[in-house]
């Protein structure tokens, strides 16, 4: 039986606690990285294209925490010790994704929600690479991306606040995210293993 999303939220406060200014600096870090290279006409692009790893270290970072490990901003750099696997990989899903979006915005969407927990099987499975990380993902989430979409949809007021502080309680929110997004992997990979 899967966890309640009200659950999975509160897991992702209690692995937060004491830890929310390292995890919004974390977030600041990671902003920047994806932030400043967008910013430079042309050349950005192929230099965002080349720090994507950085998506893998934001997502593992929390799913340590949770897992009870400390946060350490230099994890945010993990991606890069492994940089052929993990790039290759968030590569082949931007790819799958962009052309699934091709045809209507919503099987891009859908899609993404199939493959949003490829980074943490790089990380537990470490040797998965490319379509079979991607294809893991999409078996966990079989049957479980709705449930992925309403948890996502349960921090829109919190996104409302990010607004009315223009943007600042983002660094904020963002780790919530993603620590939730980390606990609802545990919960329907824990719920598999049973399952099996």
């Amino acid at each position: 039986m899967l966890k309640e999303n009200s659950v999975l939220r509160l897991e992702a406060r209690n692995a937060l606690s004491q830890q929310w200014l390292v995890a919004a600096l974390a977030a600041l870090v990671f902003s920047a990285v994806l932030g400043v290279p967008a910013s430079i006409p042309f050349a950005g692009t192929i230099v965002c294209i080349l720090v994507l790893p950085i998506n893998y270290g934001f997502a593992v970072l929390f799913l340590k925490r949770l897992r009870g490990e400390e946060l350490n901003i230099g994890s945010l750099f993990d991606g890069f010790n492994d940089y052929g696997r993990i790039l290759g990989t968030a590569l082949l899903q931007a790819v799958y994704t962009f052309l699934w979006s091709l045809l209507l915005v919503i099987p891009g969407i859908v899609k993404s929600y199939s493959y949003a927990m490829t980074n943490y099987i790089l990380l537990d499975e470490p040797e998965l690479r490319y379509d079979a990380a991607i294809e893991k993902s999409m078996k966990l989430m079989a049957g479980n991306k709705m449930k992925l979409f309403l948890l996502d949809l349960s921090f829109i007021g919190w996104a409302l606040l990010c607004v009315l502080t223009f943007g600042i309680g983002l660094f904020w929110l963002k780790p919530y995210v993603s620590t939730a997004h980390a606990a609802f992997y545990e919960d329907i990979k824990n719920n598999l293993q049973v399952a099996a």
